[in-house]
């Protein structure tokens, strides 16, 4: 008698009686089930016919194509004999985003009465993976929301999974059912190019999904570069992630604007720029969004007490674009452009991105504490590149981090009476709202990357016996601290207006503490009252 554990999971019914394809009930069987995906897919990449024109298009990170969600798992769309795709419904309804009216009657068709239809003159084919490269990278997908862990005063957060492709080369299909010319494919193909800038499948406002040009949507690019702890997957393999972008400019914008306004306003602007749940209401498409190019991208391991192995990354050049997902009047883009071009330069001071984002690099300002081999790396340290370094806030005197901060503030104030929100000065419960009752900013020149006096604070003895190490302060494993430390680099403009980095041979860096004070804790009192007696100087907050 066949052993029904041998059976596919794809094929094995969810419940008594009743079979569904491609089911994941458990989490945990999640590799066994891609496994067995890719072991029966075919190996040769579906061919379109004769008549279909197809365009290449490469996906700079992971693509979701979306056919349902098993517990915590979301599955991927899979066609003929096993290989991931995209529908041509979904293109379709992307390229008729894309259309003008005139085009979108023509192309795809139009509603002549309420029981007829008149239909378009293409057809719309969907997207293959190029080739079988696809089954040869990671699938299994880890997604992580932390936001109200981080930002408020959460204290669980969970991850769920999902099947995605990891960097694919698609190729779209379009066929008509008429003979047209050379000059209108190119016409139709330009519209697809409109189209998929904003991104194909799930998850695009956190960069899935997304190509290596945006002409049309970008609100913004920068160029950066960075190094810290990569992600880690299922399989324990490492991978740099650009949801992190966005994940740190939703997080900084829900401070913000918690700073100026009651906490439901405060998520619904932050849920309307960049999207979220709305309950019963079901998914908020935000209207912005990132896609991230990791154009010059080393992956490494860094290893302490012999065994234990922590992904490391090195991007040495990257393009972030922030997207403007809709189509919207000149005036709310020039606002909205202003609002973003702040919270990503809010972001870029005080902190970074990804994993352990609220400390700074230890192999860059602290390389002898991991002289040994065991200690686990820490931190990470972001800098734009230089046709980006107008991005940097220029800081030609410490005085300049008040009028800086309070430059934000006044950007996120204008925003709200752009939207017609109340505004207020009330504090906020959340433990990261950025009030100037609630959050306080410290600072110093530090000379070089040796210079860091801060660093030293989180690991040993402050004063005499005081330590903050493990403090409620500094926090320790599941427990987010309340403090932020970042080698900012020293930036200051010259009379022609140009950005020059202060230091020349010996790079200087503006040292940061910011520090949400929790006022019945003692050991962050005393750190206060002895920082007060240090080269740092308070610059915001009470």
């Amino acid at each position: 008698m066949p052993n029904s554990n041998e059976v596919p999971l794809m094929f094995q019914a969810p419940v008594t009686g009743r079979g569904q394809i491609q089911y994941i009930q458990q989490p945990e069987k999640s590799a066994r089930w891609v496994d067995e995906w890719v072991e029966a897919a075919a190996t040769k990449s579906p061919q379109f016919s004769a008549n279909v024109k197809t365009k290449e298009y490469k996906i700079t990170w992971r693509f979701v194509s979306n056919s349902g969600q098993d517990d915590d798992i979301i599955r991927p769309v899979i066609a003929a004999k096993g290989f991931p795709y995209y529908p041509g419904a979904s293109m379709k309804g992307a390229f008729l985003r894309a259309c003008t009216s005139q085009e979108a009657q023509r192309y795809c068709g139009s509603q002549v009465s309420s029981n007829e239809t008149q239909p378009g003159i293409l057809r719309f084919h969907g997207a293959y993976p190029k080739d079988d490269s696809w089954c040869e990278q990671p699938l299994i997908d880890v997604v992580h929301p932390q936001q109200d862990w981080q930002v408020k005063n959460g204290e669980s957060h969970s991850a769920f999974l999902q099947i995605s492709l990891y960097k694919p080369t698609l190729v779209f299909g379009i066929s008509s059912t008429i003979e047209i010319a050379k000059s209108e494919w190119e016409t139709i193909w330009t519209i697809w190019d409109k189209a998929i800038e904003k991104g194909i499948g799930s998850r695009v406002s956190a960069g899935y999904g997304q190509p290596i040009n945006h002409r049309e949507t970008k609100l913004i690019t920068v160029n950066l570069k960075g190094q810290g702890l990569a992600s880690q997957l299922i399989d324990k393999s490492g991978e740099f992630r650009p949801n992190m972008f966005k994940a740190a400019l939703r997080g900084h914008t829900l401070r913000l604007f918690s700073a100026m306004t009651n906490e439901n306003t405060a998520e619904e602007l932050t849920k309307e720029l960049w999207g979220g749940f709305a309950g019963a209401n079901g998914a908020i498409v935000g209207h912005l969004g990132i896609a991230f190019n990791p154009v010059d991208l080393e992956l490494d391991e860094f290893r302490y007490n012999r065994s234990v192995i922590m992904p490391v990354y090195q991007l040495n050049v990257g393009t972030l674009n922030i997207l403007c997902m809709s189509n919207f009047a000149d005036e709310y883009k020039k606002e909205l452009k202003i609002l973003v071009t702040q919270i990503l330069k809010f972001s870029m001071l005080l902190g970074g991105f990804g994993k352990s984002w609220r400390r700074i690099e230890h192999r860059i300002f602290f390389p002898e504490y991991l002289e040994n081999g065991n200690k686990p790396m820490i931190g990470c340290h972001w800098e734009f590149k230089k046709p980006s370094n107008n991005y940097y806030f220029p800081v030609n005197n410490l005085k300049h981090i008040t009028n800086i901060l309070d430059g934000v503030h006044k950007t996120v104030n204008n925003w709200l009476i752009f939207k017609g929100k109340t505004l207020s000065n009330q504090v906020n419960s959340w433990r990261e709202s950025f009030h100037p009752q609630k959050v306080q900013v410290w600072g110093r020149i530090a000379q070089d990357e040796d210079d860091s006096l801060a660093v030293r604070w989180f690991h040993g003895n402050y004063q005499g016996n005081q330590s903050i190490k493990g403090s409620r302060l500094t926090g320790k494993m599941g427990n987010i601290g309340r403090i932020y430390h970042r080698m900012y680099p020293h930036y200051m403009k010259n009379t022609n207006n140009e950005m020059i980095r202060q230091g020349n041979q010996r790079r200087q860096y503006v040292e940061l503490l910011t520090i949400f004070p929790d006022k019945n804790d003692e050991r962050t009192q005393d750190f206060l009252t002895f920082l007060a007696t240090t080269e740092f100087t308070k610059f915001w907050g009470q």
